[in-house]
């Protein structure tokens, strides 16, 4: 998801331009900040896209806060756009941050509103072009706290429902997936080694090494070199049980 911090001590200012950026697209994660210290403990602890910083704030200026920003390694290069009644501040401001564009106060609604939508659009559309051209054997899942994680498709071992979210065991380590279904995260990987054997879970065949019927409706997997296992179920059984036989000598 896109996101874009305001960081402007007045509340009314915060939400026009907050109204102006639902107006462009709603889908935009919006965080609001009124001082330094708060805006670098949002800005630390999520995944900023873009940044629209007042260039006079209580406790600081946002000149000093932009600096701190661009000190952040992931932050090195993200969209800065400054807020200010005076623009003999934007000189200094465009040598020392390398700040995108600056926005007078009062707010001309057209030229705020094409400017934001402009680089939303152009961002976004980078950020979809990322997905699609990566390779067919990587997906790219969501942490919490708006990380990301690219992960190898053949590397994984199995997938277990954990409520709203998914548990990804692999061979590099066990990765939550944030708000992700099992269905919405079997059609991301679209494999055909990779597939559902319970309501709760998809395992790769690939890894099977053993399947030991517990009763009548439900099996366990077992895998190779991992210590944790997953279930299976009656319904997907036939499947499973074809796709590991597949290609194995069989000794009866």
């Amino acid at each position: 998801m896109y996101s874009i911090i305001l960081v402007e001590d007045e509340p009314l200012q915060r939400r026009v331009l907050k109204k102006l950026i639902i107006s462009i697209n709603e889908s935009v994660k919006i965080y609001e900040a009124d001082s330094e210290s708060t805006a670098l403990d949002i800005i630390k602890n999520n995944d900023i896209n873009m940044f629209l910083i007042d260039i006079h704030l209580k406790e600081s200026s946002g000149l000093d806060l932009a600096i701190k920003i661009r000190s952040i390694l992931k932050y090195e290069f993200r969209q800065m756009i400054f807020l200010t009644t005076n623009v003999n501040y934007i000189t200094e401001a465009f040598k020392r941050t390398h700040c995108y564009d600056y926005i007078i106060k009062p707010y001309d609604y057209k030229v705020v509103q094409d400017m934001i939508s402009k680089i939303i659009l152009n961002e976004t559309n980078n950020l979809n072009n990322k997905n699609n051209n990566l390779k067919e054997d990587e997906i790219i899942i969501t942490l919490k706290k708006g990380s990301y994680l690219k992960i190898k498709t053949k590397d994984i071992i199995f997938i277990e429902v954990k409520g709203n979210n998914c548990e990804v065991n692999t061979t590099n380590g066990i990765y939550i997936a944030n708000r992700m279904s099992l269905k919405k995260i079997m059609k991301l990987i679209n494999c055909d080694y990779i597939i559902q054997s319970h309501r709760g879970f998809v395992v790769n065949i690939n890894y099977i090494c053993k399947i030991e019927r517990l009763d009548g409706k439900l099996s366990m997997i077992y895998f190779d070199e991992y210590d944790r296992t997953a279930f299976l179920g009656d319904k997907f059984k036939d499947i499973i049980i074809s796709e590991f036989r597949r290609e194995k000598l069989i000794i009866c």
